[in-house]
């Protein structure tokens, strides 16, 4: 098994020749692919982490790194860059491995009771956790360098002023935000724009944060935090956003999504979809919908658009963030990697492995693989008040 694998990295590195690495094995023994000082090294302990491999594929090599089986060092992103070789991803898996997604599927569907578990595996990690690679304003969502030194606060409170921009915010609008997370949008919106706000998370942490800074802040007037399912979300509002939540929404909800959307933004309204999504159907990652985000679903832009359409919301303006989304993911990782030690004495080596994963692995693939973050503005219904133009965002 161990020349059937060097074989598939012979393969793998030909595709890719500006990554030299290195394999070491069980018994002592290494080679190397590519030419040149290599950028990262894999080191298998144990022979059995091949057959995992090559039963499960990425999902049997995550696993086997997470429980400290196969173990790399230097530039994890180049290693997931290698990984996305198509000869890699068209790995046949065995039938029990593709029963046991297709459960896991089953078990992560988001009704109204698996949404909440689906959330809390995610985030009752706690408030703690997440403030040690975080930003200030705790947001967990892609944010917007105009150059490339902007510091990862500047990021966020610059993606939300555009987001304000995007939605054309004037003082007293109304403002609903589904999924709002620790709150940063909404109290960015009241600060800037004297807007009055609901947002709903279904995370118990970060709805007893954010209400604790909206009293902070003084804007307990301004805006209201729900703990409550989207779906329960009552009245209407001038304008509409959701940043990172619709990926936990699932593909089979997707029109009850937007028939809500509809509902509750009032006629000739603003809103704003902030998602990561794709440009094509392809497979999901196994290991992150059923480690990192059980329920989610990474939707198909053209899915979006016509559902929207069916249900008399109109597209006005769709731009992809991809690299602004690598970009925060290294910050995120940089930071994560300041803080591990007192991360692993909070949860132990296997989550710091598990989320070294998930922070380089989805930083590559905004990089190089195939999912891309979306801001599609839209209206309910048609509009011809809007600018022509999009000076309006960019003015100083």
């Amino acid at each position: 098994m161990k020349e059937i694998l060097k074989k598939l990295l012979r393969t793998l590195s030909d595709g890719l020749p500006d990554i030299p690495f290195e394999v070491r094995f069980w018994d002592s023994k290494s080679e190397r692919f590519g030419t040149g000082e290599p950028s990262f090294s894999i080191i298998f302990s144990q022979q059995r982490s091949l057959k995992s491999i090559f039963a499960r594929g990425s999902m049997g090599f995550a696993e086997e790194y997470v429980a400290g089986n196969i173990d790399v060092e230097g530039d994890f992103q180049q290693l997931v860059r290698l990984g996305m070789h198509p000869q890699f991803q068209e790995l046949k898996l065995s039938f029990g491995t593709k029963s046991a997604v297709l459960l896991n599927h089953l078990r992560s569907l988001n009704t109204l009771k698996g949404s909440a578990r689906n959330i809390a595996h995610h985030y009752n990690l706690g408030n703690e956790f997440y403030k040690l690679y975080l930003d200030e304003s705790m947001t967990y969502s892609c944010a917007y360098f105009k150059n490339e030194d902007d510091t990862l606060e500047d990021a966020q409170q610059q993606k939300y002023e555009l987001i304000c921009r995007k939605l054309q915010l004037n003082e007293g609008d109304t403002l609903v935000d589904i999924g709002c997370g620790w709150g940063g949008m909404l109290l960015y919106a009241a600060r800037h724009y004297g807007i009055k706000g609901l947002g709903c998370t279904l995370s118990s942490h970060q709805a007893e944060y954010a209400k604790k800074c909206v009293a902070e802040q003084g804007l307990e007037k301004c805006i209201t935090i729900l703990l409550e399912d989207y779906r329960n979300i009552k009245g209407q509002f001038d304008k509409f956003v959701s940043i990172g939540m619709f990926e936990h929404v699932g593909k089979r909800l997707i029109s009850t999504f937007m028939e809500k959307t509809k509902t509750i933004l009032k006629p000739g309204g603003i809103g704003l979809l902030h998602t990561i999504g794709k440009e094509r159907n392809t497979p999901l990652d196994p290991w992150t919908m059923k480690y990192i985000f059980p329920g989610g679903h990474l939707p198909v832009l053209d899915h979006m658009i016509r559902t929207m359409g069916e249900k008399g919301l109109v597209p006005i303006d769709i731009e992809n963030l991809r690299l602004h989304y690598a970009a925060t993911l290294d910050e995120w990782a940089k930071r994560f990697e300041t803080n591990v030690d007192q991360i692993e004495k909070m949860f132990g080596q296997k989550l710091v492995r598990m989320w070294r994963m998930y922070l380089r692995g989805s930083s590559a693939a905004f990089r190089w693989g195939d999912i891309r973050l979306y801001q599609i503005l839209f209206t309910n219904g048609l509009s011809n008040s809007l600018p022509w133009t999009r000076d309006h965002l960019y003015r100083s």
